[in-house]
């Protein structure tokens, strides 16, 4: 391969020899965009200097940096470097990029983590700007940074790209869309005086236009105090200035912005452009990357503007979902939607309301939106389960887009009508009212039924396990979703006390301590009784890695051994993320679990503090509250107080029914899971997939398809990587428009750093925060204040020893806020950037009823 290359001979399939802004530029100028002329060193010729080079080990960077500065440029390297240049003219000034190739990939853009030398004259001076950018392949951030993104050191290559200087008037940077809040086609454009390196680097404050359809919808003047020039013979200079006017006209404004359309119209998504304007007025694009930060639209939105509520910010799970697992959730979706009228024709498309985004998980909100009735309702629900996502619906039903055009109630409550005769809710909730005896056994029986109906002869076929799954994933929810009539007795009757005694929910919270039937509860409180029967050792000394080696082995201690196995026949199917059918279980994986006993092993505290004396405290608690709300109503009248008795008595009883259907659904998953690493195994005996796992890297129309031959082992490779890619996104909207807006990024931050959200649990807490992102692994010292996104079931072991919570996420009836109510630990949910703006080690304040966290 030639040595250099012009931006013509450039091509995208040679991202791997050339890298990635190198191609881009040879795209841009083969699709007539005004890129300056330059050429390109490719990736050969880094090899030839980087021979030798250890790209492991302590010092890493440092090592790599010096060897390559210190190693001469090979003489047929050199030769090329002359020769481009001095085509180029005589003492032409240019600038020296670096183009890595693990530049400007979906999930990393790696900008400004090599190094760009600009105005450089005459073709020595290029040659060690060469040399200098292929040292700064390995700077400690650009090391640092392939580290945090799992790209391998010794994979990455570094080409160079000379292009000719544009001594530009005015220059900058250019989104083709809203970086912040995400809106498509909404070009952000920052501009100041000079070259474009003081708006790169952050040197200063631009002007910034903000332009959509044609129109400048916004105008910010920067003070530009600081403008970078060319110096005549190379170099540049920084110089002071003041400028009071805009640096752009706005026509130039509207032109950049065509500008913009035109780039990300090539490339097919929005673009980070770097652009330059010079004495002529002759705009130049200098670079077009991706923007990686952009969260995915929805795929397949239906017409109009959409909004999208993010089911896995509802639940906790930040991860994104396996293909296997969006499947099932399709399927129950479909399921749910039948109760209310609205199946779909075709069970495996999913409910109408269901879409995809960034492999998560996503409701379509938009009808409820768009009505006055669903406007009514809508806060109303969110209050309890999500409250940080009310004011975003109040402030789009502000937004003209989506004005009301459903006006009549009747479609709604003709569904609303369909689902309560479905799942028989006037015979479950009088069955609740007068016999609650009954009505938990009922709740009980169908857990029996269910495991029932799990059950799959072994001399099953993998096709009649696919029928099977398909069939407990389509009606399961409809099953387990009659229990929540009697659950919302009990909390009907919570909201009736409050009424007739005039006392405020927020102050009843003690009655909902330790209410009994939660299943999520029971399995924490088993879990921590378990500790208090096994041998201490070898938890206390063997790292976890190694305790899972020995139980799998069964070579722990017999007792522990037995009683383990014990909790995970009865547990084994929960996990954390298990609302992904395609994640394993505590079953398959069980270090979570055996990592919670050697933490709970390790405490030492009094008997006092043990949680099922905690508990047992709550309950005496829970019932002094139901005595002093009962005083408070009896002095409005005799009837009322033994009204609001019976009330808190039946709250108290189904309350912790809630969690009940998402036990069931979970259980469900895992049994189907089961099912289909049995179809996975039988994929691997006919060649189609290396692992059974991988089976979980197809939907179930793929799994029944490759039950008929094929191979499909590239295909599970891709969708695995870009899965891990997917994993590694650090931020996912509560709520999505389908133009790519996230409704949140509009809304005005707290001001004077106060921590608010939502009021979860009552008490005040002052001590120690942790932040924990992932519960595997994770150990939280008795006292300690767990601050962390969200929590689902696989995060509640923690909460044992945790003397406060804080959630990104959740409304006053999360599940984090109801386990944390029932175990007395005061919690705070919907603090937005809480595990960014508290710090491990940090001294807090949390409380839990005025819904505050002080940091000290």
């Amino acid at each position: 391969m030639n040595m250099a290359l012009g931006f013509s001979e450039v091509h995208a399939g040679m991202l791997a020899e050339v890298g990635g802004k190198a191609a881009n530029l040879g795209e841009l100028t083969r699709a007539g965009l005004p890129v300056p002329p330059g050429w390109v060193l490719t990736t050969e010729a880094y090899r030839q200097v980087a021979q030798g080079l250890e790209t492991s080990g302590d010092g890493l960077a440092e090592r790599a940096g010096r060897h390559l500065l210190e190693a001469p440029v090979p003489a047929a390297v050199h030769e090329a470097i002359v020769k481009s240049y001095t085509a180029l003219g005589d003492d032409v000034p240019v600038a020296v990029r670096s183009s890595a190739t693990a530049e400007d990939l979906p999930f990393a853009s790696f900008a400004g983590q090599q190094d760009t030398f600009l105005n450089v004259v005459g073709a020595e001076a290029v040659a060690d700007a060469v040399r200098r950018c292929w040292a700064s392949l390995w700077t400690d951030r650009a090391v640092a940074y392939r580290e945090s993104n799992g790209i391998d050191h010794a994979a990455v290559r570094l080409a160079v790209v000379v292009q000719v200087m544009v001594d530009a008037r005015v220059a900058g940077v250019m989104f083709t869309a809203n970086p912040v809040t995400g809106r498509r086609r909404e070009a952000v454009i920052d501009a100041n005086p000079g070259l474009g390196e003081a708006v790169v680097s952050g040197a200063v404050n631009p002007d910034r236009f903000v332009v959509y359809g044609g129109e400048i919808l916004e105008r910010h003047a920067g003070d530009k105090r600081l403008t970078i020039r060319s110096l005549p013979g190379g170099g540049t200079e920084r110089v002071e200035t003041s400028h009071e006017d805009f640096c752009l006209t706005d026509d130039q404004v509207r032109a950049l912005a065509g500008l913009g359309s035109r780039v990300e119209d090539h490339y097919g998504a929005p673009q980070d452009t770097e652009w330059a304007i010079d004495e002529h007025g002759e705009i130049w694009l200098t670079q077009a990357r991706p923007i990686t930060t952009l969260y995915p639209l929805p795929e397949r939105a239906r017409p109009g503007l959409r909004v999208y509520f993010s089911v896995n910010v509802a639940q906790g799970v930040m991860a994104p979902f396996t293909p296997m697992g969006v499947s099932a959730f399709q399927l129950v979706s479909g399921g749910a939607a039948r109760l209310f009228g609205y199946g779909p024709a075709d069970p495996l498309d999913g409910a109408p309301f269901a879409a995809v985004s960034g492999q998560r998980m996503w409701l379509d909100l938009t009808t409820a939106v768009r009505s006055r009735f669903g406007r009514v309702l809508l806060p109303r629900m969110l209050t309890l389960g999500e409250a940080r996502a009310v004011p975003l619906f109040e402030q789009l039903a502000r937004d003209p887009r989506l004005s009301v055009v459903h006006t009549s109630p009747r479609p709604v409550l003709r569904g609303l009508s369909r689902f309560a005769r479905r799942i028989h809710a006037p015979s479950r909730a009088m069955l609740a009212l007068t016999r609650p005896r009954k009505a938990l056994e009922y709740a009980a029986r169908l857990g029996e039924e269910l495991d029932r109906r799990l059950l799959v002869p072994e001399s099953a076929t993998p096709e009649q396990r696919l029928d099977h799954a398909e069939r407990m994933l389509a009606g399961t929810f409809p099953v387990i979703v009659s229990v929540m009539p009697v659950a919302v007795v009990g909390y009907g009757l919570f909201a009736l006390a409050a009424k007739l005694s005039g006392v405020p929910l927020n102050d009843m919270q003690d009655i909902l301590r330790s209410v009994p039937h939660n299943p999520t509860t029971e399995m924490d409180l088993e879990l921590w009784d378990l500790t208090t029967r096994i041998e201490p050792e070898p938890f206390k000394e063997k790292p976890v890695a190694e305790l899972v080696r020995l139980y799998q082995a069964g070579r722990l201690p017999p007792v522990a051994q037995r009683e383990i196995t014990a909790f995970l026949d009865k547990y084994g199917h929960r996990g954390v993320a298990e609302i992904d059918l395609g994640v394993p279980r505590w079953s398959e994986e069980p270090a979570h679990i055996l990592g919670v006993l050697a933490n709970y092993l390790r405490m030492d505290g009094g008997a006092g503090l043990a949680p099922s004396a905690l508990f047992a405290k709550g309950a005496e608690e829970a019932r002094a509250a139901i005595a002093q709300v009962a005083a408070a109503a009896r002095r409005k009248g005799r009837w009322r107080a033994a009204v609001v008795r019976f009330g808190l008595r039946r709250t108290r009883e189904f309350a912790g029914l809630r969690e009940l259907p998402k036990f069931y659904l979970v259980k469900t998953l895992a049994g189907v899971r089961r099912s289909m690493l049995v179809v996975g195994e039988r994929l691997v005996e006919l060649g189609v997939l290396d692992s059974a796992r991988d089976v979980f890297f197809l939907d179930l129309r793929e799994a029944r398809a490759a039950l008929g031959g094929g191979d499909l082992r590239q295909v599970v490779a891709e969708r695995r990587a870009l899965y891990e890619q997917e994993s590694r996104r650090r931020h996912v909207p509560r709520v999505l428009l389908s133009d790519g807006t996230e409704p949140e990024a509009l809304a005005s931050a707290a001001t004077d750093g106060a921590l608010t959200g939502t009021a979860a649990s009552a008490g005040t807490v002052t001590g120690v925060a942790r932040v924990v992102l992932d519960p595997i692994g994770a150990h939280l010292e008795p006292g300690e204040i767990l601050i962390c996104p969200s929590t689902d079931p696989g995060w509640t072991p923690l909460f044992l020893t945790a003397g406060g919570l804080v959630m990104e996420m959740g409304g006053a009836m999360s599940h984090g806020a109801v386990v944390a109510r029932e175990y007395g630990i005061p919690a705070v949910v919907g603090v937005p950037d809480a595990t960014h703006r508290i710090t491990t080690g940090q001294e807090i304040t949390v409380n839990g009823a005025a819904g505050t966290v002080t940091l000290s």
